[in-house]
């Protein structure tokens, strides 16, 4: 004897028919993975795509003319794939995922790689370019006048309308041939006769379609920039001589490609090309100020852990970067937690009012404040000083500066630290303290024992990531004592300077930016932050191990 159930859920087959099957009918799950699309959502997806082409061929341009393929190809193939992922209607979840992954690669991945590959790179003041980039510069900046240099008539125009900060052009009539041309950093080209006009006593351009041809007054204010323009030719390079003559001179000194060397021509002395440093580098060891870009292997890593110049300034700071780092996070989280425990209690009174006093400092710009600050620890006119009859120079010696920073953090960090111990607080079970105090446990142990290790378990992820922020916290250093005080033997490492702020000033410093070495400590940096933030977290999640 054989039953049958049937149900709701069941599905039972007749010989010779088709299963019923359990569910929305086929037509409706259709219906429902293809819903149809609106006219709003369609004009959005046409004007987005339209976007995503739009940008994909202005930027192909560049590449093409760079000739960067790999670039040119991979620009191609996520275009491709965002034309496939979104003008089909399968891939659900990929349309959410993709465009943040792109502005992930875009913004985090990319950058990072970029500065892992400078860091092992000379890359800097003297060494940005090719090897040809420098021999068309050490050329061109030793051109001289020599009797007979052809002498033009010079116009001074900027490409497109503005005669301020438009890109310089030479605008160059000659006076035996009466032909024109438009010169800049990239070289010499002919002008059409019909696309310019001319002076017929003086031959000089006065207008030229795609130019603005500047005034003496316009040309003027950017007279530095005029005479710091040359045209290369394929004799020498063209100079201005004022604002309205040039001349193309003769280089005097010359790259010769069978001994891969530049000569002098008036003092005959060779630099012969060093592929290892990338510079022309002469037998006394003298080297031309315009080397090229070459791959230095570990040597910039090396110098920051060998080089004395570079090594001692470099852990010094690390030490006091670790205490600012600490020093600002602890001393915040603690006047933080200290304030919140306060307006915890169910005695204290008018706890809105204060707490809306205290978050005041958070609301407010921090760069503002940091700037007030700095006035308020001036030495002759500064509040701190006249409030309490001091004398002291804040920023003049490296205690007290590095004092006066870690006050001014306190001030602005405390009213984030309140505000996420209040919430902890208040999400820890009266029921707790209150069994302790039954048990007999005073104030001091309940807060020891229960208040303290259920706040660190919740807020040591926030104290890691503040550690990190602080570890990096340019503002906070830059905009109060700019690093400083310096001592008189070295003026590029302040007493107060952590290592981001040293870095900057090696990248962009005075005496001449070193990109590739900057990028070095920026590894280093990245290196120290990910192993501190790595060992908080596992100690973090033991604990949370034990509470739980």
């Amino acid at each position: 004897m054989s039953t049958s159930l049937s149900g709701p859920g069941s599905a039972t087959q007749a010989p010779g028919r088709e299963p019923v099957r359990s569910g929305l009918p086929r037509k409706s799950r259709t219906a429902r993975n293809h819903a149809p699309i609106t006219a709003t959502g369609l004009v959005v997806k046409v004007v987005l795509l339209g976007l995503v082409a739009g940008i994909a061929i202005w930027a192909a341009f560049p590449l093409i003319e760079a000739e960067h393929w790999i670039g040119l190809g991979i620009l191609a193939v996520t275009t491709a794939v965002l034309f496939y992922l979104y003008l089909g209607r399968r891939h659900i979840p990929a349309k959410y995922l993709v465009p943040g992954t792109i502005f992930l690669i875009a913004f985090q991945v990319f950058p990072v790689l970029y500065t892992a590959s400078t860091a092992f790179t000379n890359f800097g003041d003297g060494h940005r370019g090719s090897k040809q980039d420098a021999i068309v510069a050490i050329q061109t900046s030793s051109v001289k006048q020599v009797p007979g240099s052809t002498e033009y008539s010079l116009s001074i125009a900027t490409k497109g309308d503005d005669p301020a900060t438009g890109a310089l052009v030479f605008l160059l009539s000659d006076p035996k041939t009466k032909e024109v041309f438009a010169g800049d950093a990239g070289g010499l080209r002919k002008l059409d006769p019909g696309q310019v006009e001319a002076s017929s006593l003086t031959g000089k351009v006065t207008a030229a379609d795609g130019y603005t041809v500047l005034n003496i007054g316009q040309a003027s204010v950017r007279s530095k920039e005029i005479t710091d323009l040359i045209v290369p030719t394929s004799g020498g390079a063209i100079r201005s001589n004022g604002l309205t003559r040039a001349y193309e001179g003769k280089a005097v000194r010359a790259y010769d490609a069978g001994c891969d060397c530049v000569k002098d021509t008036e003092t005959g002395k060779t630099w012969t090309a060093d592929a290892k440093s990338g510079a022309f580098v002469a037998a006394d060891g003298e080297r031309l100020t315009q080397g090229w870009k070459v791959n230095v292997g570990l040597k910039n890593f090396s110098r920051v852990l060998t080089d004395p110049n570079i090594s001692r300034p470099f852990f010094g700071t690390l030490l006091w970067n670790f205490a600012f780092a600490i020093g600002s996070t602890g001393l915040t989280f603690l006047l933080g937690m200290a304030i919140a425990l306060a307006l915890h209690s169910p005695r204290m009174k008018g706890t809105n009012l204060y707490r809306v006093l205290l978050i005041l400092p958070y609301a407010m710009p921090s760069f503002a404040m940091l700037l007030v600050w700095r006035d308020m620890f001036n030495t002759d006119f500064g509040l701190v000083n006249n409030l309490f009859g001091l004398g002291v120079d804040w920023f003049g010696q490296a205690w007290s500066a590095r004092a006066a920073v870690l006050l001014v953090q306190l001030w602005l960090g405390y009213p984030y630290m309140f505000l996420v111990a209040t919430g902890a607080l208040q999400a820890i079970p009266r029921e707790l303290t209150e069994a302790t105090s039954v048990d007999g446990a005073s104030p001091w142990q309940s807060f020891r024992s229960v208040t303290l290790p259920l706040l660190l378990v919740a807020l040591s992820p926030l104290l890691i990531a503040s550690f990190a922020y602080n570890f990096n916290n340019i503002n906070a250093i830059w905009l109060t004592t700019e690093g400083g005080p310096f001592p008189a033997d070295n003026p590029t490492n302040g007493a107060t300077d952590l290592l981001i702020t040293y870095t900057y000033r090696l990248a962009f410093g005075a005496q001449g930016a070193e990109f590739g070495m900057a990028a070095a400590v920026s590894i280093f940096i990245f290196a120290i932050v990910a192993t501190v933030s790595a060992i908080s977290f596992r100690r973090t999640r033991k604990q949370e191990e034990v509470y739980s």
